[in-house]
């Protein structure tokens, strides 16, 4: 992290607060592979995309799927490539590797640790926004969160548990996953073009005062014992004895 900078990050709280994002850009499925080759060739003549990936959710333990889903997107368009009915096919392989085109993720180690169950590749030409956003001072590693302090817009994660394996990606789908790797773009260009400034963010951690070796190691003086309070003294009554005279008849009379 840049010393420079003030830590930020964003609470649950004031990220639930946030209006959710919008996205305007055009949505491609690709499912086919001629759709797929076109598409290719057309993303092999940018310079620079955003790349995310989805995967079946599995709710039974020790059960797991492949990646169901790959999104790559560019400034206007985002291509959602079937993998679970496309396969890795050799166009999309050439395009990882392609150190040419730069490719802004996030936390890809994962993304490549799934697709590499698929097939083997050497990726070139990555970014990883984790690491690339710690330049700028900010601690979150999610992207809803990164998105959230940079721009003041929630994610909607709504669709993330869904199923990518459906026969048909619902719209909800479909916008949930060209979302994820446009906005990995737009926070890169939003960050490398001078655009956000950290230190007029509104989520600045305040950082604790710093305890010293001296207040560490001082010991902390002896309360004073509590005096306890003097019992009350129990007062006797003392009961006058009273004496009745008696009274002769003789004195009476």
């Amino acid at each position: 992290m840049d010393p420079q900078y003030p830590q930020i990050a964003i609470s649950k709280e004031a990220l639930s607060q946030l209006p959710i994002v919008e996205y305007h850009g055009e949505i491609t499925v690709v499912d086919t592979i001629e759709d797929a080759q076109t598409a290719l060739e057309a993303l092999e003549k940018e310079a620079i995309v955003g790349f995310d990936t989805e995967t079946r959710p599995t709710f039974t333990k020790g059960r797991t799927h492949t990646v169901s889903l790959v999104q790559i997107s560019t400034r206007e368009r985002c291509y959602l490539i079937r993998l679970n009915r496309l396969g890795f096919f050799d166009e999309l392989r050439k395009f990882m590797e392609n150190e040419n085109v730069r490719k802004i993720g996030l936390s890809l180690k994962d993304d490549f640790f799934v697709l590499h169950k698929i097939s083997e590749f050497e990726p070139q030409g990555f970014i990883d926004l984790q690491a690339f956003v710690r330049d700028y001072g900010i601690t979150d590693s999610s992207l809803q969160k990164i998105f959230a302090v940079v721009f003041g817009q929630r994610i909607s994660k709504a669709q993330r548990l869904s199923n990518w394996e459906a026969t048909e990606l619902s719209p909800a789908q479909q916008l949930y996953a060209a979302i994820d790797a446009w906005a990995c773009l737009k926070l890169y260009d939003e960050l490398t073009e001078g655009r956000f400034d950290p230190f007029k963010s509104e989520y600045i951690v305040i950082p604790e005062p710093e305890i010293t070796e001296e207040e560490k190691t001082e010991v902390p003086a002896p309360k004073p014992e509590k005096k306890e309070a003097a019992a009350p003294e129990k007062k006797t009554k003392m009961r006058r004895k009273r004496t009745t005279a008696k009274t002769s008849k003789k004195e009476k009379e």
